[in-house]
């Protein structure tokens, strides 16, 4: 991988292209957990992958490269949602090309987009794109402990979302 970013990073337009290859389906699933509508999330990833191309000499350390890319898109995805752009009601389920769920993964899907946007962000980062902690850290801009709290939390949020157990209320008896 560091091989393939150095010759982008030497202008070989051929290298960036495999990279953005192998890391499409990484930015599809990040801007998926911040954005519903399928044109932001698309509207997102061109402007992840113009920012890299323009800024690739910036990139002091190869290895990084993923995370890196992560975290503009990340930052691409924060700006559309500031920008109020294309929202999509939740009721209205959007109209899918050729990145349909299929059917076995649509559970997890639904499972993932009831969670709260911070945790349902880290459990993709961890379990679907294998980041590891220190990573996340880091495109997030957060403390180490923070990610652990908020992915033990997920975890919880989402064995209790699967489960169907109602919320408890210290204090007050669940109905």
């Amino acid at each position: 991988m560091k091989f393939l970013v150095k010759r982008a990073k030497r202008h070989d337009n051929n290298a960036f292209v495999e990279l953005m290859e192998r890391h499409k389906l990484t930015m599809y699933k990040v801007a998926r957990s911040y954005l519903k509508s399928d044109d932001d999330i698309a509207d997102a990833i061109q402007e992840t992958i113009l920012t890299c191309y323009e800024k690739l000499d910036s990139l002091e350390n190869e290895q990084f490269f993923k995370t890196w890319l992560v975290r503009i898109l990340i930052n691409k995805c924060i700006d559309i949602l500031n920008a109020g752009r294309r929202e999509c009601p939740t009721e209205q389920l959007p109209e899918r090309g050729g990145n349909c769920v299929s059917l076995e993964n649509y559970e997890f899907y639904e499972l993932l987009n009831s969670l709260d946007e911070k945790y349902r962000l880290i459990l993709i980062l961890y379990y679907v794109e294998g980041f590891k902690i220190r990573e996340i850290a880091q495109i997030l801009d957060l403390e180490e402990n923070t990610v652990k709290t908020r992915l033990s939390r997920g975890r919880k949020e989402a064995a209790r979302e699967y489960r169907f157990e109602p919320v408890r209320y210290i204090g007050r008896p669940v109905r």
